[in-house]
């Protein structure tokens, strides 16, 4: 079994003579007119984004990695009993395209537990913030707080090839991932239970928590 970096690397290394092809036969074709009311409307309608991730159907509904939600419930690894499938494994599939096995998901479900812990000057942040503040304005002060903790920062301080560019990009966002419930859960504690000193368990996966 192949872990998700190393599957992504996979896949991207496939997908990057796609993209020079793409750019080599097609990068002056012209996609898409714009109009003032569209861009005065909130750039409604307009074509401006390449992505295979998901896919807003008018009939059938949003598409993930081709597949309709029912698909995705349907198709993803579950809890013994749940009737909802593993955050993870939906995680998986937004990144790969593929549908996870149950073991690609307990691979990954044990690769973010090892990445949930908070630094403690965190939980520092957070509880400094007085108690009706907007838990969004909490959030974003706990993420940004965290910035010293980047990989992409120290590689690209030290230099890289931009081609790698998504390697440390990877680190930080699993990181991120894998720390984001315990923050939102610590500021919910905070604002609307008062108890700052509840903590996630480890044994658990995202949904769980």
């Amino acid at each position: 079994m192949k872990a998700l970096k190393e599957k992504l690397e996979e896949k991207i290394e496939a997908h990057r003579p796609r993209v020079k092809k793409l750019l080599q036969e097609h990068g002056e074709k012209v996609i898409n007119e714009v109009t003032v009311q569209q861009v005065i409307g909130g750039m409604r309608g307009i074509k401006s984004l390449v992505t295979d991730i998901s896919y807003l159907d008018p009939y059938e509904g949003i598409r993930y990695r081709g597949y309709t939600l029912p698909e995705v419930f349907e198709k993803l690894p579950k809890p013994a009993g749940r009737e909802m499938p593993y955050v993870e494994g939906l995680f998986y599939l937004l990144l790969t395209g593929e549908i996870p096995t149950m073991e690609e998901v307990d691979d990954l479900i044990y690769t973010s537990v090892n990445r949930r812990q908070l630094p403690k000057y965190v939980y520092e942040v957070i509880d400094a913030f007085p108690n009706h503040s907007h838990p969004m304005a909490i959030l974003s002060a706990a993420v940004m707080s965290m910035q010293r903790e980047s990989i992409f920062n120290i590689k690209y301080q030290r230099g890289m090839d931009k081609k790698d560019y998504w390697k440390p990009t990877y680190e930080d966002a699993l990181n991120l991932v894998s720390k984001m419930p315990v923050i939102g859960a610590y500021i919910y504690n905070k604002l609307y239970r008062g108890e700052s000193n509840v903590y996630h368990d480890p044994t658990l996966d995202f949904g769980g928590n």
